[in-house]
This record gives C-alpha cells, structure tokens and sequence, in this order.
C-alpha cells in the first residue's frame, strides 16, 4: 500500500462532486500522513480532521474509521486503472494493457525514502488496516471485470473469465507491493508489478 497524491475526478462531475472527492481523498491522504508519522494506533479521528480543517461529521460522510480512510487510497488507484484500461490502444495484448495501467499508479512510490519503509511496514502491519484493505481489493475486482469484459467482449454477466482475471490481477499488485517493501524497495516498484500482473494475465516476460 503505497500512497499516490493523483486526484481521481469523475467524467462530467460537478463542482460539488469534485469538492466532495477533494475533501475525501485529503482525509484519506491525511490519515496515511498522519499513520506514518505517529504510528497508526497514535492517531485519532479528531487528528485527521484538524489536518484538513473539516469537522468530524464531515469525516463520517465518507469513512467508518481511519482504516477505511487509508485503504480508500488503494480503491481510488484500482479505480483509475480500470478507467485507464479503457483508454489502451485496440491492438495492444491484455496482459500489456494490464500491466501498463497498474504500473501507472505506483510511479510516485519509485522514489519513495527508504526511511519511510519502516513506518509503513509498521502502518500494513496492522490487522484491522489488512482487514480494510482486502475489503478494497473485493470491491474493486467489479469495476475492474467490467472493464476487461469491455476489452475482451465478454458477458460480465454470464462469463467468469473477467471476474477470475480481475481477482488475479489485484491479487497479484497486492503481492508484488508487499514483496517490494519486504525487500527495502529494492529495484522498480512499477517494474516489477509489470512482471507480476503478466505473470497472471498472459505469457511472463523477463524481468
């Protein structure tokens, strides 16, 4: 789980839209800041709040728990490679597609301080953080197989191949960002979640 300051906006949203998913992804960003500068159990709502200067209200229009603020931050990167699947060349080999669009969102993360690994080993070590994140992962695989089914032709309704692929597909992100910053973010973190999305998506090509 690597953050990303990319702003998601919906096609055609409105101002209101855009200030709502504004103010959510700075509570969202605020509450991963936070998480690594004190310690995930170190930090309360009321924190993230004043760090945005919105009242707590506002934080419960969006997110349960600070949990679910800092695991928003993956939802909103699967999102946007789902809509950026969309947008890959015709021709181009899924597998490709795939790993370009994943890749993508975890740019920023390549020069992240190796200083900072220990903090977030200590953030993702925490059990209700992995509960919040897998439930993102689940809730992502939906927009995600509809988009392949779009790519490829398929039914999402009657096919499963692109609700087994999406599964595969977020599975293996989640496996080589965990083995990136197991290993002191040795080597391309884009790099190598271009080796693993291959690896399930089509024939592996060499690292």
């Amino acid at each position: 789980m690597v953050s990303s300051t990319t702003t998601m906006q919906a096609p055609g949203a409105g101002l209101r839209e855009r200030k709502k998913l504004a103010t959510k992804q700075a509570l969202a960003m605020a509450a991963m800041r936070l998480a690594f500068e004190r310690g995930l159990a170190n930090v309360r709502v009321e924190d993230i709040t004043d760090a945005v200067n919105v009242s707590r209200r506002t934080f419960t229009n969006y997110f349960s728990c600070k949990e679910e603020a800092i695991a928003s931050l993956n939802a909103d990167r699967a999102a946007r490679a789902a809509e950026a699947l969309r947008d890959r060349p015709a021709g181009e080999p899924l597998a490709d597609s795939l790993a370009e669009v994943f890749a993508a969102q975890y740019l920023l993360a390549t020069g992240m301080d190796r200083e900072r690994l220990g903090p977030l080993r200590l953030v993702l070590s925490s059990p209700t953080l992995q509960g919040e994140y897998l439930k993102t992962l689940v809730e992502s695989e939906g927009p995600l197989a509809k988009a392949i089914a779009e790519r490829t032709g398929a039914d999402p309704q009657r096919d499963l191949y692109p609700h087994v692929l999406a599964a595969a597909v977020t599975a293996a992100v989640r496996a080589a960002t965990g083995h990136w910053v197991e290993n002191n973010a040795t080597g391309s973190l884009p790099d190598l979640i271009r080796q693993a999305v291959r690896q399930v998506a089509g024939t592996p090509k060499p690292s």
